[in-house]
């Protein structure tokens, strides 16, 4: 199944300091984890300080997929999940949250999806629907549906037929 492509508008100000949209197309910062089966991760936009800096044209999506952003910043990003039976029993999680930059945020965990960040994710389902798993227990998430995640350790199952498309903003915090 392919990921869907995300459009992205990012706005700005010109040189009036009159407000324009600095750029309207897909969004390009992706990163399909073929051990996931193709699990695609789509960064919109990323903070690195807070309070975050709205001047100038650049592009903080261009850059690498990343999995955690910064001590005091945001990742605003869109994830495609496919159906956990076509990448059961066939990922090294290590190596797939290394394509991240974050090997250490999968270490000891026996169910691949598994992985705490030092950051609070506010995440809702988009599209179709998934199991949000906890250390003690799950619960299945359909759209619309959100959940604060602060610090947990924690994974995604869609034991569905179809793709489950989220969004994400994850908020740098302090380790728990």
């Amino acid at each position: 199944m392919e990921a869907r492509k995300i459009r992205r508008l990012v706005t700005g100000h010109n040189d009036e300091g009159k407000s324009m949209i600095l750029s309207d197309g897909i969004a390009t910062s992706t990163l399909s984890i073929q051990s996931f089966a193709g699990l695609t991760v789509t960064d919109l936009w990323e903070t690195t300080v807070s309070p975050a800096d709205n001047t100038g044209n650049k592009d903080n999506a261009d850059r690498p997929v990343h999995l955690e952003p910064a001590r005091t910043g945001t990742i605003f990003r869109m994830v495609e999940f496919p159906p956990d039976a076509l990448w059961q029993g066939n990922v090294d999680a290590a190596a797939a949250y290394g394509e991240m930059g974050a090997a250490h945020a999968a270490e000891g965990a026996d169910d691949p999806t598994m992985h705490k960040t030092p950051s609070v994710d506010y995440a809702m389902v988009m599209d179709g629907e998934i199991w949000a798993v906890m250390d003690t227990e799950e619960r299945l998430m359909k759209a619309g549906d959100v959940l604060v995640q602060r610090g947990t350790n924690h994974g995604w199952s869609n034991r569905s037929d179809r793709n489950c498309l989220m969004m994400f903003v994850l908020c740098g915090a302090n380790p728990v």
